[in-house]
C-alpha cells in the first residue's frame, strides 16, 4: 500500500498565492506568484517578520545561499539572485530547462517558462524544471550547468533536502513527493499527498517537510 502523508495545515500565507518555502534559522521564506513578495514568517504562529516587493515575474521557488535569496522569477525564466535584507535583486540568470510545459504544448497560446522549486548545498543551486522534466545543477560561480537528472512526474515543483543528502521532490500533478539520488535521480522513496492539498512549496524543518499550497494559502507540515 502506498505511503500517504497526514497534511496538518499551520496558517494561511499572508499573500495570495504562495509558491515556494525555504526553511532558515531566522524564519520560514515564502516567495509568493500572485503579488511576488517575498515574506519571512515565524514558525509558530504565521505572523510576517519581514515582507519586501521583488521585480520577479510569477515567481515559483525560493532559497537561501551563500547570504542571498534566490528566487526563481518563472515567467520570464530567469533566476534572481536578491540581497537578504532588502530583497532587492542584484542579478539575474538564464534559467536551465526553460521551454513549454507538456500539459501546455502545442497550444497555440502555450508560452515559455522557467523554474519552480529551488534548493542550496555548497556553492550548488538545484533548479526545479518543469519544462525539462529535470532537476538542473548550476555552479552559481560561473552559472554552469554541472549536471541534471530526471524528476518524477510532469510537473516537477518544490523541492527540500533531508538529512542524508537525497532530495525530495514533490510533483504537484500526480500528488507525490520523491526521495531521489542527486547523482542519477534514482527515486529511493515516495509518498502520496491526497487531494484537495496540493504541494508546491517544499522545504525541511527540523527533521520535518512543510509545503505550501498556491491555490489554499495553506501552509503547514506533511507528516510521513
Amino acid at each position: 500500500m502506498a505511503n500517504i502523508a497526514r497534511v496538518e495545515v499551520l496558517f494561511k500565507s499572508p499573500g495570495p498565492q504562495p509558491n515556494g518555502l525555504q526553511a532558515a534559522p531566522d524564519g520560514l521564506w515564502c516567495i509568493d506568484q500572485g503579488d511576488n513578495r517575498v515574506y519571512r514568517l515565524d514558525y509558530g504562529t504565521g505572523r510576517t517578520l519581514f515582507e519586501a516587493q521583488t521585480t520577479t515575474d510569477r515567481s515559483s521557488g525560493i532559497t537561501v545561499g551563500g547570504g542571498f535569496l534566490w528566487v526563481a522569477s518563472t515567467y520570464n525564466a530567469r533566476i534572481a539572485r536578491l540581497d537578504i535584507d532588502t530583497a532587492e535583486t542584484m542579478e539575474e540568470y538564464d534559467c536551465p530547462g526553460k521551454g513549454i510545459v507538456a500539459w501546455r504544448d502545442p497550444a497555440e497560446d502555450a508560452r515559455v517558462t522557467g523554474a519552480h522549486g529551488l534548493e542550496w548545498r555548497d556553492g550548488l543551486l538545484y533548479v526545479a524544471s518543469p519544462p525539462s522534466q529535470h532537476v538542473h545543477v548550476m555552479d552559481v560561480a560561473t552559472w554552469r550547468c554541472l549536471r541534471e537528472f530526471r524528476a518524477p512526474g510532469i510537473r516537477v515543483h518544490g523541492l527540500a533536502w533531508a538529512d542524508d543528502g537525497t532530495l525530495w521532490a514533490a510533483d504537484t500533478t500526480a500528488g507525490t513527493v520523491s526521495r531521489l539520488d542527486t547523482r542519477d535521480g534514482r527515486v529511493l522513496d515516495a509518498f502520496r499527498v491526497e487531494a484537495p492539498a496540493e504541494v508546491h512549496g517544499l522545504t525541511m524543518h527540523e527533521g520535518v517537510l512543510w509545503y505550501c499550497d498556491a491555490h489554499t494559502c495553506d501552509i503547514g507540515r506533511l507528516i510521513i
